[in-house]
């Protein structure tokens, strides 16, 4: 660990006589290795070992510390670091100063076009929240991640509602983080992995840095971003800080939006062994939804809007408190404090899009969400027969209370979010207290300088709840109520079960690694499954948790520093998938619906392949100032479900997962100059378990192929920056979701061609 708290990853062949930290005179280093041998023979002690068993001065200077800047927009993490054990795991790294990409609106198009395997919602064209899913998950507000940032969880609940309504903004990130499935064992049971947000920290050798950035964009955007950072106290404390606000009118009416976000973050270094960070974060944003498309509509003009009385509301109030302590060079303890207050509110029309709003009373959907975590990680590095091993201990203890309401609010056409009976309210009010106590290991076994073995176990403990009532209608042809009556509902779900997996590595060649891991996941059912009412969906009242495992091959490698390149083979195993089908037998209309339930098990087969490759090193001119990279991302997934006696959905492709995924792009870089131009192809795919290619009221049906294009460029001198965006370059009229409630019902168009100009200082 450096004297920020940061990992240090242990090399495994370093020539012997270099000093501890390759760096500095032999003498000096000696002197280093013998104080560190005193403290590791006393931490190996402390933990039970023999002398004999602990490293000697000569095994010693076989470790060195290296830190390599990423020369790619994307890469690899290391196989010990942050408090984590990635040895055998599929994971990448998005370096933002690497990238060139219109990261003002959090475009996530350009931003993640390097990661395999995304499928990617765009529900809004100022990335005022991400919609990711990889290998055949949903993209649903990155639901089926762990999301992160500097470690801690962010999302609403990460048990009962892991949907994430805050999304970091892209100029405060340092790197994008993210492992796949095997993750489970140390994050949490989902079956999509980890995404974790690192933002910047202030720079370590001034004491006052400024930046602001200022754009202006298409249809009314602009947004600022302004931060402070630097080291103060004679080098013990680190400051960032940044409020952001964006505003704009949207591509289509009824779509414009207010969105302001702050963050403050105190890294304060103690001693020489303990370290105290403290996060600090809010964002707020309103924003008015034009509404969802038939397929007519969309056909004939995909700009315009049916909806004009829609809006969605989020309050986000994030706090975070990290202790590192080193209790000698090779064991170290990190716990984790993070708490969450916040609140999403909707009000609108949710009928069904082909039926015309003619006013009347709007429905109010409100979640406020309260929790608390914390996670401790021991993480014991020592040697056996000559070689480095790593052992990775954690618990995880967290309470979360949730409360979701739905009745009807006013008339009116503003953003008015009351109740109009909040004392009784005409759909549901519950309240939704989660409990979650976890214990996880891993531990790395190097059997050689090439072979390495990681298992890992993780005890789950899971107790969710609800209580409340919700109000069941029956209308008549004419929407008439016939029946009503308000029944009230009480459950609590207790299980605990043991999961375990393991990963391989094999490095023939410090530059070639293949690797290979197994982990099951878990994956508890969202209170919305239990009881959000919507007329353009019905939930199995027998919904259950859904379990399961990912499974990946893979090799990565890179050559003499200008061709880096992956090839994963990967498999997704679900056992009770849930999932939504299409039916017509709800009297007395017998309209079709989507019907959510436990459909059917379901497996995800894949193949992911990346490679970037610098061409003018390649040709060897190495000596000349222009840089010319190209990279090429392709993913196909084969998604179908499987195990069932239900014809209409047997071997059917899983909604959400396109067959086939496209990417790429090439940067030209000369001195201050920096242009780059990528395009996307996202095949068809479809958005229920049925298959359906069209039905009237658009929630159901195919998402068409599309093909979409971006142009990035940026200028820099000195503390000056410039840089412009023009997003969707050929002006595509196309769509990737069609949505059964907010920000729908129906097609959600996505932007069609905008420009957008940046201007930045720092001092």
């Amino acid at each position: 660990m450096d004297m920020e708290g940061k990992m240090i990853p242990i090399k495994e062949q370093e020539a012997k006589g270099k000093g501890q930290r390759a760096r500095g005179k032999r003498q000096g280093a000696r002197g280093r290795v013998c104080q560190i041998s005193v403290a590791l023979l006393l931490a190996h002690w402390a933990f039970g070992q023999t002398p004999q068993d602990s490293l000697s001065p000569q095994q010693l200077r076989e470790i060195t510390i290296q830190e390599k800047a990423q020369e790619f927009a994307t890469g690899a993490m290391r196989g010990v670091e942050n408090f984590g054990i990635y040895t055998g795991k599929k994971t990448e790294v998005i370096s933002l100063s690497n990238l060139c990409a219109n990261v003002s609106t959090n475009n996530a198009r350009q931003i993640y076009s390097r990661i395999t395997g995304l499928n990617i919602w765009e529900s809004d064209g100022a990335g005022l929240q991400l919609g990711i899913g990889g290998r055949g998950l949903s993209p649903n507000r990155t639901a089926n991640f762990n999301t992160r940032q500097n470690g801690y969880e962010i999302s609403a609940d990460a048990l009962g509602y892991p949907e994430s309504y805050y999304t970091p903004p892209t100029e405060a990130l340092e790197r994008i983080e993210i492992v796949r499935g095997a993750a489970s064992l140390q994050y949490g049971t989902q079956f999509g992995g980890l995404l974790n947000f690192r933002f910047k920290r202030g720079p370590q050798d001034k004491k006052l840095e400024i930046t602001s950035r200022q754009t202006a964009g298409s249809w009314g955007f602009f947004g600022s971003f302004n931060s402070i950072g630097g080291t103060i106290a004679k080098g013990k404390l680190n400051y960032y800080a940044y409020f952001q606000y964006k505003t704009g009118d949207g591509w289509r009416p009824n779509s414009g939006f207010n969105y302001r976000c702050g963050y403050a973050s105190l890294d304060f270094k103690a001693t020489e062994r303990l370290s105290l960070q403290l996060d600090l974060t809010r964002m707020d944003y309103l924003a008015q939804q034009a509404g969802g498309l038939t397929d007519k509509l969309f056909q004939d003009d995909a700009r315009q809007s049916v909806r004009s009385r829609n809006w969605f509301q989020v309050d986000w109030n994030l706090a975070a408190l990290s202790l590192n302590y080193a209790f000698s060079e090779r064991t170290r303890l990190n716990i984790r404090n993070f708490g969450l207050i916040a609140g999403r509110q909707s009000v609108g029309n949710l009928e069904r899009i082909n039926v015309a709003d003619l006013g009347g009373n709007r429905t109010l959907i409100s979640g406020q969400f309260r929790n608390f975590g914390q996670e401790g990680r021991l993480l014991h590095q020592y040697s056996w027969h000559n070689l480095p091993q790593t052992l990775l201990f954690g618990y995880r203890l967290y309470y979360g209370h949730s409360t979701a309401q739905q009745g009807d609010a006013n008339n009116a056409s503003g953003p008015d979010f009351y109740f109009l009976h909040p004392d009784e309210l005409e759909n549901s009010d519950y309240t939704f207290p989660n409990r979650n106590q976890a214990l996880f290991a891993e531990h790395v076994f190097h059997f050689s300088s090439k072979w390495s073995l990681t298992p890992g176990l993780r005890l789950e403990h899971i107790r969710t709840g609800s209580e409340g009532y919700y109000t069941q209608r029956v209308l008549d042809a004419a929407g008439n109520v016939i029946v009503q009556n308000k029944i009230n509902d009480s459950k609590t779900r207790d299980r605990g079960f043991l999961i375990g997996g393991l990963g391989l590595s094999w490095k023939p060649r410090t530059a070639l690694e293949v690797y290979a891991n197994f982990s099951q996941n878990y994956r508890a059912i969202n209170f919305t499954d239990l009881r959000i009412s919507n007329p353009n969906y019905i939930v199995d009242s027998t919904i259950h948790d859904e379990r399961g495992f990912t499974a990946d091959l893979g090799l990565r490698g890179q050559k003499s520093g200008f061709f880096t390149w992956e090839v994963t083979a990967f498999y997704v195993a679900y056992n009770g998938r849930i999932g939504q089908v299409l039916r017509a037998d709800l009297p007395p209309l017998y309209n079709d619906y989507r019907f959510r339930s436990n459909i059917s098990d379901a497996r995800n087969i894949g193949l992911e392949a990346f490679a970037e490759i610098d061409l003018l090193r390649m040709l060897g001119q190495t000596q000349r100032p222009l840089r010319w990279t190209w990279f090429v991302n392709t993913a196909l997934v084969d998604a179908r479900y499987i195990h069932t006696q239900d014809a209409s959905i047997r071997n059917k492709r899983v909604e959400m997962a396109p067959p086939l995924l496209f990417r790429s792009g090439t940067t030209l870089q000369k001195g201050a100059w920096r242009v780059a131009v990528q395009g996307g192809y996202v095949a068809a795919h479809y958005s229920d378990a049925t298959n359906a290619e069209r039905t009237a009221t658009a929630v159901e049906g195919q998402i068409p192929a599309y093909f979409v294009m971006d142009l990035s460029a940026s200028w820099r001198w000195r503390w000056l920056t410039l840089e412009g965006s023009c997003n969707n370059l050929l002006d595509e009229r196309y769509f990737t979701r069609r949505a059964e409630s907010y920000p729908g019902p129906g097609i959600i168009p996505s932007d069609g061609r905008g420009v957008y100009v940046t201007l930045g200082v720092k001092f």
